[in-house]
């Protein structure tokens, strides 16, 4: 077999093995293969990489054997080595290529598809930035905590467990670490997601039947669904807390977790509560994911809160008077959400309106002195209380019977809600953890989307209180 006919063989080869395996380990270590000889039944393959040959022999002999077979016979094999000879040539024609490229491009060009390609890879929004995330007392320990596994991925704090109520900032982290590696250590394969992606991702495996039912796994889909998120270097999960109760979801996370370990490979994730006050989460995933590090992230003080509102604002590139910036970081204090949604309201009021950005506007756009005025904890305690006909001692005992549990939990949820409380300030008034009264909030949340029983008696709850 002549050098020609060999190339032809190997190209063959390797267009089976481009729809088959994972592209990122394709592009990296195959697709820079050449095929040296074929003597003996053996394809000879030389690397322009020595960690390519290892990774190759390591994970994927089996694979590279059958698709030589497939073409060259059931007797036929592969050898792959390392060669310096072949390296230096494809170091050289690799610049070429990317001399040819570049110059056809401007800078802006380069970046733009650079941005764009590295997005839709790892799943990162191009705003959550290290450079753009405003570090308070609140959240200065998982910034550096983040900061210094972006800067040495898989060298300490694996995992680093960042955990904190709703909209503080704990996603923007997590695409930080992702955006800061892309860029500096093109090499790394990065993917975010959030748990109910790889729940709903995991759930496509299955075959259904009409009637909804599981006719079983579907084995392929599952393959390339383990290959998908087992193959890359750092995985960045948010939202770890929808999986509680999904048993068998946790069973398949926890291999994913258990390959990505083992593999030395950097995992972060994200929750809204500790590991172990998650209730049904299973004891051996609580326990791998306290072995790293975790950290917090706590509502930001009145001086953060003012400098995230500014910081915003110069990223909507629009100017306000700094009464404007103080007063909405007075009357919005549980998380960065909050703050950036009710600037967005004084926006558009002032737009609307068509006045300035200034602190009348921002007093008339929130009008937040009269919804102080208007209601307070005891208020909403007293109003619920009266609806379903029991006490507010009631509420704040320990007792669980279904009615006081439903009062408790819609009292808690319209404290949180109509007048913006934290889940600590609800948590105190109401004589339970913060961590209770968030999960507590969370599920009348999740149940108003689709009981329409439940949205009503709120409803009506709110229409006593405004009398």
């Amino acid at each position: 077999m002549d050098v020609l006919e060999v190339k032809e063989v190997w190209n063959k080869v390797r267009s089976e093995l481009a729809a088959n395996m994972p592209e990122h380990v394709f592009s990296t270590w195959i697709k820079p293969l050449a095929a040296a000889d074929y003597e003996n039944g053996t394809l000879v393959l030389l690397s322009p990489h020595q960690m390519g040959v290892d990774i190759l022999k390591k994970s994927w002999t089996d694979d590279i054997r059958g698709y030589v077979r497939k073409i060259l016979g059931e007797n036929a094999n592969f050898s792959l080595k390392y060669d310096p000879d072949y390296a230096q040539t494809y170091i050289k024609e690799r610049k070429k290529e990317k001399a040819k490229q570049i110059a056809g491009q401007t800078e802006e060009d380069v970046s733009k598809k650079s941005l764009a390609q590295m997005q839709s890879s790892a799943n990162l929004n191009l705003n959550l930035k290290f450079d753009n995330f405003v570090v308070g007392d609140n959240s200065k320990f998982a910034y550096n905590a983040a900061f210094s596994v972006a800067n040495c991925p898989s060298t300490k704090f694996n995992p680093l467990f960042i955990y904190g109520a709703s909209g503080l900032g704990k996603t923007h982290l997590l695409q930080a670490i992702g955006h800061y590696i892309i860029f500096n250590k093109p090499e790394l394969k990065v993917r975010y997601l959030r748990m109910e992606e790889y729940f709903n991702e995991w759930m496509k495996c299955f075959q259904l039947s009409d009637d909804g039912k599981s006719r079983g796994v579907n084995n392929s889909m599952m393959r390339k669904f383990h290959q998908k998120f087992q193959n890359v270097d750092v995985l960045l999960m948010d939202d770890i807390q929808f999986i509680e109760s999904k048993m068998k979801t946790m069973e398949d996370f926890f291999s994913t977790y258990d390959a990505l370990y083992t593999n030395n490979k950097q995992i972060v994730i994200a929750s809204d509560r500790l590991p172990n006050d998650i209730p049904k989460l299973s004891d051996r995933l609580k326990t791998r994911f306290i072995e790293g590090l975790v950290v917090d992230i706590r509502p930001p003080a009145y001086e953060t809160r003012v400098e995230i509102v500014k910081s915003y604002a110069k990223e909507l590139g629009v100017e306000a008077e700094d009464g404007v910036y103080e007063y909405v970081a007075e009357n919005f204090v549980n998380n960065v959400r909050e703050l950036k949604g009710a600037f967005n309201k004084v926006c558009a009021y002032s737009e609307f309106m068509s006045v300035g950005i200034t602190l009348e506007t921002a007093q008339k756009a929130l009008n937040c002195e009269m919804k102080k005025r208007l209601l307070t904890p005891d208020k909403i305690a007293k109003g619920v209380a009266d609806y379903f006909g029991i006490t507010v001692k009631d509420m704040k005992s320990p007792a669980r019977q279904q009615k006081i549990s439903k009062a408790r939990q819609i009292a808690e949820y319209l404290s949180r809600d109509i007048l913006g409380m934290s889940y600590e300030s609800i948590g105190d008034f109401y004589e339970k953890k913060h961590t209770t009264v968030l999960y507590a909030v969370e599920q009348v949340g999740d149940k108003l989307k689709t009981d329409d029983n439940l949205q009503n008696v709120v409803d009506e709850i709110k229409n006593l209180l405004k009398e």
